[in-house]
């Protein structure tokens, strides 16, 4: 999908980070976009801002909620009359061993992570699927590759994206052939999604408080997080990844070599005599 001015671009999880650039390049790219954020200052914030570079609209949107999805699309198509590319990019993280993690952290992280994906796929398809050329792009992580940090909900969660996407590419390539989907996964990206507690639901136990034994990593990996690429550089390789009908967009694609070592981990225990 080469040309997209004029057309019309999803992001939820738009008012920050990588969704916020995301939008802000569609809208270089003379495209009208709509944000959807489940923080309603960030969202007002994000829109004004934004707005100085085209059409904007804001939708507060609760992603894990099918019907706050569909009144997102409904608001869509009343406002711009078709969407072209949706990116399921609402996220939240998560650095918590599996004893210290409630299920109401799970219901959350599932929720936004995955359910999110789920709801935005579901509902936007049969719209995608008018358009002459469309797109959807879910935001996973290089997490959905590696299985060894205390990131259980998280990793579990981006998992079942990048399967979900991968299977879903393979299966439009026949059913809907003028509608691809990609499934972007970044590493360290410079987000504030150490923020994301702050619209937590009720029953969520603060991380830190919950499990204080991983402060040291906490920080660590904040920091590596702010010293990840921009979400500029994420950005313009979606852009390019559409341009070029990919699949996976990798912006840190050298975190492969840990994907390879689980893949060797896991053949080591393979017992040649039963194969």
């Amino acid at each position: 999908m080469k040309d997209l001015k004029g057309r019309v671009a999803v992001v939820t999880g738009g008012a920050n980070g990588i969704g916020f650039g995301l939008a802000t390049r569609f809208l270089q790219e003379g495209m009208r976009v709509v944000i959807a954020d489940n923080d309603v200052a960030d969202l007002d914030r994000a829109a004004e801002r934004l707005r100085e570079l085209g059409d904007v609209l804001a939708v507060h949107t609760d992603v894990a909620d099918a019907s706050s999805v569909q009144a997102l699309a409904d608001a869509t198509i009343e406002h711009f009359g078709a969407v072209h590319v949706l990116c399921n990019n609402a996220g939240v993280g998560g650095m918590q061993r599996f004893a210290t993690t409630s299920l109401a952290t799970w219901e959350w992280t599932l929720g936004v992570n995955l359910w999110g994906v789920i709801n935005g796929c579901n509902i936007f398809l049969p719209l995608l699927a008018a358009q002459d050329k469309a797109y959807i792009v879910n935001t996973a992580s290089m997490a959905g590759f590696m299985t060894t940090a205390p990131l259980h909900p998280y990793t579990a969660s981006k998992a079942a994206v990048v399967a979900l996407s991968e299977s879903m590419a393979h299966e439009f390539e026949t059913e809907f052939p003028n509608v691809g989907v990609a499934v972007l996964c970044p590493a360290y990206t410079a987000t504030s999604i150490r923020n994301d507690e702050r619209n937590a639901p009720t029953g969520h136990v603060p991380r830190e408080q919950a499990d204080p034994k991983l402060a040291e990593l906490r920080n660590q990996v904040n920091s590596d997080i702010d010293k990840g690429v921009s979400t500029e550089f994420v950005a313009d390789l979606v852009v390019a990844g559409m341009a070029a009908g990919k699949t996976h967009i990798f912006p840190s694609p050298d975190w492969l070599d840990y994907w390879q070592d689980r893949v060797d981990r896991v053949r080591k225990q393979i017992d040649p005599a039963t194969v």
